[in-house]
């Protein structure tokens, strides 16, 4: 794995930071997830921590195609291949085939677009499951979301987008959720209705 955070590091390819993947380890591996669904494959690095601490399949979306080519490397390298499938295109498209699908998530992990976040989440909700986690990374978007008169006009919207998902989430009555100030911010929510 310190491979791929090498590579990952030296391509400039985001991935998830050191004690958030520790979180999303720990929140995996207690819930045991059957099906996980997550949003922004990279080169499949969460992907492997997720697959590697329980026993569940993987659906993962991925709209740069040379990222998910490397993906799929990394999946088949680490023998994970039979239990991941990777889709590539356009997150919120793909969203609602597995919407229209009626299919559903023991654990969704988001780390795509950080202004789509809102727009992902209506359909996330009907995706995962009662008990269900949803684990959004990158919610306060290195201090910018808490410090708005900082943004840049040309991250203004997006910024936005994100300080009204976190609102959202943070306030469903579906959920169970909590912020975490670590990294560039995590949001663990539970479903409970």
């Amino acid at each position: 794995m310190e491979e791929i955070k090498n590579y990952a590091l030296i391509n400039h390819i985001p991935i998830v930071r050191d004690r958030t993947a520790c979180y999303l380890v720990n929140e995996c591996s207690k819930l045991n997830p059957k099906k996980i669904l997550e949003i922004g494959t990279a080169i499949g690095y969460s992907g492997l921590l997720m697959l590697n601490s329980c026993k569940g399949s993987l659906l993962t979306i991925e709209k740069d195609e040379k990222r998910v080519l490397e993906a799929n490397k990394n999946f088949s390298k680490y023998n994970m291949s039979k239990r991941v499938c990777i889709k590539c295109g356009d997150a919120l498209d793909e969203l609602m085939v597995l919407y229209n699908d009626n299919q559903k998530f023991d654990f969704i992990f988001l780390d795509g677009p950080k202004g789509q976040y809102i727009k992902y989440f209506p359909i996330l909700k009907k995706l995962l499951n009662k008990n269900g986690v949803l684990f959004a990374d990158n919610v306060l978007m290195n201090g910018l979301v808490n410090n708005i008169d900082n943004v840049t006009h040309k991250n203004r919207a997006m910024v936005r987008n994100m300080k009204k998902f976190n609102t959202e989430i943070l306030n469903d009555s579906e959920f169970k959720s909590t912020l975490y100030d670590l990294d560039d911010g995590f949001i663990v929510a539970e479903k409970i209705k």
